[in-house]
């Protein structure tokens, strides 16, 4: 029995396509779509290739749940690639992998509502070490006072804005002041600084994405070490991603990567060049994620048309890509449907494609399970735990 098959949860009473696309030692013809399908051979290796990766150059790697918002895909990542935690955007996401068992739990983002901040301060409690951003001195004391009255610490990070253009603070003295605010409260403690350069991610030039980290790791060295002279040395300084990490580790400053993507690879990812101007998705990572769609009409001999529609995907960073296919193209989509450009007529109604989407964390969520595939067969399903937890 593998790990996959340890982790899947009972399916007793499930019907498929009621209840679940697919189960357990099903052929993978026999899956019902449109729904997520993952290669776990793939999976594996971008899994490992990770881990084998962030020990080489002596970083922690906390994978983002964001991603994939799976308990089961985040036990993989701790247990195949030495994952040391996890990574959340929302205290309801932070929830779900607390109790899902994951011990190590940072929520890279702020958390200011008071039901919220309350929240978050009872999660210690489920045994779990909670780490969580704060880019304003106002923060400090509302997290301290949560802290303090269910009995338990929260660690906090420093978010420093280091290009992405969203939360964090730009410069050197605010981090300071903020680092000193938290080391003064009761029930917080400074662990370190958040800095993920987000904006840059997406870059199709390595030379472009590198010039954009090297401002980056200038701005956090100059915080790292004003902190260092006031004896407030950051535990962690925490950061990179799939289109960065390489920066990062060789840093000298970091020491934890937040990679989420590299695991499933999407189409937008895999546009991006590597060093050697090649695509990440033809070399550096696989693709592992996949919409499986069934084409359910053919009545235009040029074009046929599929079931995996808007409903099932997120078209943010554009279309999808049919995997393995050159002779036929997905072209548009609709609620329900997705129209494929097949000029020979190559496809027939009930065949089914493999589709890399442009965005794999929005279309994640819009789904309810994983359905492992190897070597054509279902091996496991797995709930989207943290589908949803948007609040």
């Amino acid at each position: 029995m593998n790990a996959q098959q340890k982790i899947a949860p009972d399916f007793s009473g499930y019907e498929v396509g009621y209840d679940i696309p697919a189960l357990p030692g099903m052929d993978e013809a026999d899956i019902q779509t449109p729904c997520l399908i993952l290669d776990l051979d793939a999976l594996e290796r971008n899994i490992r290739k990770m881990g084998d990766y962030a020990r080489a150059h002596g970083m922690r790697h906390r994978s983002h749940g964001k991603m994939h918002k799976s308990v089961d895909v985040q036990k993989l990542q701790e247990s195949l690639g030495g994952a040391v935690g996890v990574c959340c955007q929302k205290v309801s996401e932070a929830e779900v992998f607390a109790r899902g068992g994951i011990k190590d739990i940072l929520v890279s983002n702020q958390v200011r509502d008071p039901q919220k901040i309350d929240r978050l301060a009872r999660l210690p409690k489920t045994g779990a070490r909670i780490i969580v951003c704060v880019d304003d001195v106002a923060n400090v004391a509302d997290l301290s006072a949560a802290a303090m009255r269910h009995g338990t610490q929260l660690e906090c990070f420093v978010e420093i804005d280091c290009g992405a253009g969203r939360c964090g603070v730009k410069t050197t003295p605010a981090v300071v002041q903020i680092a000193q605010a938290i080391d003064a409260a009761p029930g917080l403690k400074f662990t370190g600084i958040q800095a993920y350069q987000g904006a840059m991610q997406h870059m199709d030039s390595f030379a472009d994405r590198k010039a954009k980290l090297d401002a980056a790791i200038a701005q956090v060295r100059d915080a790292v070490d004003a902190l260092t002279a006031l004896g407030l040395e950051p535990e962690l300084v925490s950061g990179g991603g799939t289109g960065s990490y390489y920066f990062e580790s060789n840093s000298g400053v970091y020491n934890e990567l937040q990679c989420g993507s590299y695991a499933f690879m999407d189409a937008d990812y895999g546009r991006i060049k590597d060093k050697d101007g090649q695509r990440i998705d033809r070399g550096e990572w696989e693709n592992a994620l996949f919409i499986l769609t069934s084409v359910m009409s053919h009545a235009k001999p040029d074009l046929a048309v599929c079931d995996a529609g808007l409903k099932a995907q997120s078209v943010d960073s554009g279309l999808p890509v049919i995997h393995g296919r050159e002779d036929v193209t997905y072209i548009k989509c609709s609620d329900e449907h997705g129209v494929i450009e097949d000029k020979a007529g190559v496809l027939r109604v009930n065949d089914k494609l493999r589709l890399v989407p442009g965005h794999c964390d929005p279309t994640c969520n819009v789904h309810d399970w994983y359905v492992g595939v190897r070597g054509g067969k279902v091996e496991t399903v797995w709930p989207v735990s943290a589908r949803g937890k948007g609040y």
